[in-house]
């Protein structure tokens, strides 16, 4: 197939050469053009184009990796925009993080154009979309599902079809939520041990075989931050808005959230702290600041 890609960033650009790598042609868009010109050299069998338009009348399938549910409908339905260009029949694939609420609008709209969407947020970070084994939560119709799946395949390793169009978007949000407290017990728990002597190094060791394992202890912080590298490129403002989206969610339905709905002020309150652009892992650093204790191993 001929696949249109638009979002050229830190997940775009090797999920998009993963499909190029399994046979398929890319065109491929960013808003800033020169990351388009950087990603149609670091992705084979792709070309770039300056038009979203253009991209959607020469593709079989679209996909979309951006930050939210209102960029994704300012791409689809602005001045010039997807919907300009899509044809009755193709598939729209929205990868981003998004408000399941903007998702069921924006497949509304497209399927008075007799366009389909699936809404496949994922899960694994940067090296999952490198690796090839990225977590995708799909909602869409079981069809439409299917179509997508040989692409979603060669971009990740599990595809869970979780309800109809924006339920993707409801797990990715509760999945990001319970990450997001995972942060916080992580650091809090790793600060008390540190200011009582035990080596940071020790005790991720341990906890990477007991009950208090998780994707901060096993994933992110020997690398990020017993490192000091704080560089994963999440930002924290990201994890921010999703945390924001799960507790509309709870709100929605009446479910009350008081681990979370600290959890959200928490994170407000180190997004200030640690200004734009912060690492997601800046949220330990916050909590290293507080607590005057700082996460390095003994042998530094």
């Amino acid at each position: 197939m001929k696949v249109g890609f638009v979002g050229l960033g830190v997940m775009g650009v090797p999920m998009a050469r993963h499909l190029a790598e399994g046979g398929h042609d890319l065109v491929l868009f960013d808003v800033n053009t020169a990351q388009t010109k950087r990603a149609t050299k670091a992705v084979p069998r792709s070309k770039g184009v300056s038009s979203l338009a253009d991209l959607a009348s020469s593709s079989d399938v679209v996909i979309t990796m951006l930050p939210n549910g209102q960029v994704v409908q300012d791409v689809v339905f602005g001045a010039k925009g997807l919907a300009a260009g899509l044809r009755r029949g193709q598939l729209l694939i929205d990868t981003s993080s998004a408000e399941p609420h903007l998702t069921r609008e924006t497949h509304g709209k497209l399927a008075a154009l007799g366009v389909s969407l699936v809404d496949a947020p994922v899960s694994g970070a940067q090296e999952g979309a490198e690796s090839g084994t990225l977590v995708f939560m799909v909602g869409g119709a079981a069809d439409d599902i299917e179509r997508a799946r040989p692409l979603l395949s060669l971009m990740g390793r599990h595809i869970h079809h979780v309800g109809d169009v924006g339920a993707g978007h409801v797990m990715k949000a509760v999945n990001n939520l319970i990450t997001s407290v995972a942060w916080l017990a992580t650091a809090e728990g790793m600060l008390i041990g540190r200011a009582h002597g035990l080596d940071p190094t020790a005790m991720v060791d341990v906890l990477n075989v007991s009950t208090g394992m998780n994707f901060i202890t096993q994933r992110k912080m020997a690398s990020e931050v017993l490192s000091r590298r704080f560089a994963d490129p999440f930002k924290l403002a990201f994890m921010v808005k999703d945390i924001g989206i799960a507790t509309a969610l709870a709100s929605e339905v009446r479910v009350p959230i008081p681990v979370s709905a600290l959890t959200e002020q928490l994170w407000h309150a180190a997004n200030r702290a640690q200004g734009d652009g912060a690492s997601i892992t800046e949220i330990v650093r916050w909590c290293e600041d507080m607590a005057g204790v700082a996460l390095e191993t003994d042998g530094r």
